[in-house]
């Protein structure tokens, strides 16, 4: 059988989560549960799948990393 593209995208959305967990050491639920607070997953990471997955994962997990401390910020001002 071969993956729907919802279920490559999901794919990528949980490893974007994971990596950025693992990059900054904590896991991967608190990252989920900051990145779904400021609407990161549904705004940015799944609408700009065919953009974001073509970086490098080095690129793309510090790239957001700083757009989730951004966003964060942005929520609090």
């Amino acid at each position: 059988m071969k993956p729907t593209r919802n279920e490559i995208v999901m794919a990528f959305v949980a490893s974007c989560i994971e990596s950025v967990a693992y990059r900054l050491g904590v896991g991967y639920r608190e990252i989920f549960e900051r990145m779904d607070k400021i609407r990161m997953i549904d705004e940015y990471i799944y609408p700009c799948y065919e953009t974001l997955h073509s970086e490098s994962r080095e690129n793309l997990t510090k790239s957001l990393i700083e757009t989730l401390n951004r966003w964060e910020n942005e929520t609090k001002a």
